[in-house]
């Protein structure tokens, strides 16, 4: 299922990221697709605050993730941009924390598309003629409880 939502200007990405997190409320793995400059960061900043991270948030470029403390647990912000190769994610233990259950989001996913859980939100966030953000989900199927497993 595909979704698009205009985000007219920075200031309504709080709503936005709340309105986000309420229709995904059972997924903890986004993955967000967009040129430099088009505003992963600032929607993870956002979704960040609507979970109760009170400050610090920055994107991770050269630490590669960052942790912070929600009031419902870590939440863990990726920037896979200056990784070259998929196996630079095994010496972060990325799997891991994509299957703590804790919220993982996810700059510059395309290296790890083979990594992430069938359910991920993918994000696209496209920048408009008039500087306004297109922000399109999709939101992946969860597995279904009675599908038998490959």
């Amino acid at each position: 299922m595909s979704t698009v939502l205009p985000l007219l200007r920075p200031a309504d990405a709080d709503e936005l990221a709340a309105a986000l997190l309420d229709a995904c409320a059972d997924r903890r793995v986004f993955a967000f697709h967009g040129g430099l400059g088009a505003g992963k960061t600032t929607m993870i900043k956002a979704l960040c605050t609507q979970l109760g991270v009170e400050h610090g948030t920055a994107s991770p470029s050269f630490a590669i993730v960052n942790e912070y403390r929600g009031t419902t647990g870590p939440v863990y912000h990726f920037d896979l941009y200056r990784l070259k190769d998929a196996a630079e994610l095994e010496g972060i233990g990325f799997q891991e924390y994509l299957d703590s259950g804790h919220h993982c989001f996810v700059e510059w996913p395309e290296l790890a598309a083979d990594m992430l859980p069938p359910d991920t939100v993918d994000v696209h966030i496209d920048v408009a003629a008039d500087g306004s953000r297109i922000i399109a989900l999709d939101l992946n199927p969860a597995p279904s409880a009675t599908a038998p497993l490959a």
